[in-house]
C-alpha cells in the first residue's frame, strides 16, 4: 500500500501527467451528464422503467456501453457506437479496396484523409441508427411519447438532435486521445460500463444476503469466480507466442574499413494469442440479433426457436454464440496478421527466423505459428463471450445486468482499457525516468513488446 501512494504521489507530481489525467476525467465527466438530457417529446424515466430487464442481448449490450443513455433515451443514446462502426467499415475497405489499402500505407497523411472519410461516414451511420431507434421507440414504447407532437417535427428534430450527440461524443473521444491519457474512445465505452457495476454488484449482493437467495457464502463464491474470469481474461489479452529471429550485425574493419559480420543480435516476433480483439464477438452478436428480428417482423410472441437466439440464458443462443466466434476469430485474423508483410519487413531487415530461409519458408513458418494459436485462442474468447449466458443458464445468477460482468464484450473492453491506460501512465513516468507503475509485476503493455513490425 505504501509503494502504492508514493506511486501515485509520483504520477500527480508530474505537471504534464497530472494536466492529462484530469483533463480526461472532467470530458468523462461531461459525457456521463450527457445521459440524463433526455430527448425532447419522450418521457426518459418512464421509458427506463419500461425497458428493465427486458431488452434483447443486442439492446443490451448497446445500453451497457452507452452507460444507460439507450433506454433514457439522451441525445447520447446511441452514444460513440456509430463512429466505431465506421472506423470498422473503414477498416475492412482497407482489405478489401486498394485505394483504401493506398491510404493506410501513406502514413500520417493517409490516416488524416482515413479519419475524415470516418467522420463522413459515421454521420450517415447515426441518421440511419437514429430513425430506426425513434421507430423502435415508437412502435414498442409508444406510450412514453408525448401524443400533441407531431411525429414528422418529433423524428427530424430528434434525428438531428441524435447525430449531434454522437459527434460531440466523437470529438470527446479525440480530445481524450489527443490531450488527455489516450483510448478515448475506448475510455468513454469504458465509463458506460463502469457505470453499471455498482449497481449490479449491490442488486447481486441484496438478493444473496439479504433476499436469502443463498447467503453470504454464494456471494463470496461469486466474487471469486468473477476474479477468475478477470484473470482468465487478462491472461487471454495479454498472451503472445514468441518466434525468434536473429539481426545479423556488421562492423567496420580498422585496416580495410570492410563491412564483415560479427555475429547476431537475437529478438522476437510476438505474435498475440488473440489477435482479433472483440471484433468476432461484436460481428457474432450482430448476427445472433437477425433471427429475433425475423421472428419479430413475422409477428411472434417472442418463445420461438428463433427468438431463443436472442436469449442468453438458453444452450440454443450459448452453442449457436461460441461457434459464431471461433469462426469469425479465424476470419478477422486472416484479416489483420498478414505472414508475407512479417517475412518482407524481416528480409528489408536482413533478419531472418533460425532454421529458416528469408522470404516463402518464412512465410510458411509464420503463417503455422498463427494458426496453431489462434485455435486456443478462438476457444477461450468463445468461452469468455458466453460466460454470461453459462452463468444464467445454470441458475449460477439470476440478474442479467451481473451476469454480463462475468465475460462477454464488457469483460474485454474493461480489461484491455485498463491495461493500455495504465501502459499510457506507465510510459509517462519511465521518460521521467521514475520506476514504472507495473515495476515488479507480470503486466506489460503494447510498448513494452518488442515488436520490430
Amino acid at each position: 500500500m505504501r509503494n502504492f501512494i508514493a506511486k501515485l504521489q509520483q504520477i500527480f507530481s508530474i505537471d504534464e501527467l497530472r494536466g492529462r489525467i484530469l483533463l480526461t476525467i472532467g470530458l468523462i465527466a461531461i459525457y456521463r451528464l450527457g445521459r440524463y438530457i433526455t430527448l425532447p417529446g419522450i418521457d426518459g424515466a418512464a421509458l427506463e422503467v419500461q425497458m428493465q430487464g427486458g431488452n434483447n442481448s443486442l439492446l443490451g449490450l448497446v445500453n451497457m456501453f452507452s452507460g444507460g443513455s439507450f433506454s433514457y433515451a439522451a441525445v447520447f443514446a446511441l452514444g460513440i457506437m456509430p463512429y466505431i462502426s465506421a472506423s470498422i467499415v473503414v477498416q475492412l475497405l482497407g482489405f478489401a479496396l486498394p485505394s483504401f489499402a493506398r491510404l493506410q500505407k501513406e502514413g500520417q497523411s493517409g490516416q488524416q484523409r482515413l479519419n475524415q472519410i470516418t467522420r463522413v461516414l459515421t454521420i450517415f451511420i447515426t441518421i440511419i441508427q437514429s430513425g430506426a431507434y425513434l421507430t423502435y421507440l415508437k412502435g414498442a414504447h409508444g406510450s412514453v411519447i408525448a401524443a400533441d407532437i407531431p411525429y414528422a417535427i418529433f423524428w427530424i428534430s430528434n434525428i438531428v438532435l441524435l447525430t449531434a450527440g454522437t459527434m460531440f461524443c466523437m470529438w470527446l473521444g479525440e480530445r481524450i486521445t489527443e490531450k488527455g491519457i489516450g483510448n478515448g474512445v475506448s475510455l468513454l465505452i469504458s465509463a458506460g460500463i463502469v457505470n453499471s457495476l455498482p449497481t449490479a454488484l449491490w442488486s447481486e449482493f441484496s438478493t444473496t444476503v439479504f433476499g436469502g437467495k443463498g447467503g453470504p457464502i454464494l456471494f463470496i463464491v461469486e466474487m471469486l469466480g468473477l476474479f477468475l474470469v478477470v484473470a482468465l481474461a487478462i491472461a487471454v489479452v495479454q498472451a503472445v507466442r514468441r518466434i525468434p529471429i536473429q539481426y545479423v550485425k556488421h562492423m567496420i574493419g580498422r585496416d580495410n574499413l570492410e563491412a564483415q559480420p560479427a555475429g547476431t543480435d537475437r529478438n522476437y516476433l510476438p505474435i498475440k494469442l488473440n489477435a482479433s480483439g472483440v471484433m468476432p464477438i461484436i460481428f457474432a452478436q450482430a448476427l445472433m440479433f437477425i433471427p429475433a428480428a425475423i421472428d419479430s417482423a413475422m409477428g411472434g410472441d417472442g418463445n420461438s426457436i428463433l427468438a431463443s437466439f436472442s436469449q442468453p440464458a438458453t444452450l440454443t443462443y450459448n452453442i449457436t454464440f461460441f461457434f459464431l466466434i471461433v469462426i469469425f476469430t479465424y476470419v478477422y485474423t486472416a484479416l489483420t496478421v498478414n505472414p508475407q508483410q512479417y517475412a518482407e519487413h524481416l528480409k528489408r531487415q536482413n533478419a531472418h527466423i533460425p532454421g529458416k530461409l528469408q522470404g516463402e519458408q518464412t512465410e510458411q513458418y509464420i503463417d503455422k505459428i498463427t494458426s496453431l494459436i489462434t485455435l486456443p485462442g478462438a476457444l477461450l474468447l468463445g468461452l469468455i463471450a458466453i460466460l454470461p449466458g453459462l452463468v444464467m443458464f445454470a441458475g449460477f445468477t439470476k440478474d442479467q445486468n451481473f451476469a454480463m460482468f462475468f465475460g462477454g464484450t464488457s469483460l474485454l473492453i474493461l480489461v484491455a482499457v485498463v491495461l493500455d491506460t495504465l501502459q499510457q501512465i506507465e510510459s509517462h513516468l519511465v521518460m521521467r525516468q521514475y520506476d514504472g507503475l507495473l515495476e515488479g509485476t507480470r503486466i506489460k503493455g503494447r510498448n513494452a513488446e518488442k515488436m520490430p513490425i
